[in-house]
């Protein structure tokens, strides 16, 4: 399921904190663009999670590889029906 994908991504997130008025950063360094920030760790894991949503969506709406994360795939297989392979 993409929910095991999400799952995958999220275990791989990198988080640091940055001078800012919202100092928490997070990324998926896998999938590019996938940043977030926060004023908390749990809001930027929270806007993390809400990023990466939008960037599976876009990709799969664009036709746009989605990047293997482990054993973890996303295939887009007609329109935006897809499938998550373990």
């Amino acid at each position: 399921m993409i929910l095991e994908y999400i799952h995958a991504a999220l275990d791989r997130a990198q988080y640091e904190i940055i001078e800012d008025e919202e100092p928490f950063y997070g990324e998926i360094p896998d999938l590019p663009g996938v940043w977030a920030t926060g004023k908390t760790l749990e809001d930027c894991r929270q806007k993390l999670k809400e990023v990466l949503d939008g960037w599976i969506i876009i990709h799969l709406q664009r036709g746009l590889p989605i990047p293997a994360l482990g054993e973890y795939t996303i295939e887009e297989m007609t329109g935006l029906d897809s499938i998550v392979r373990a």
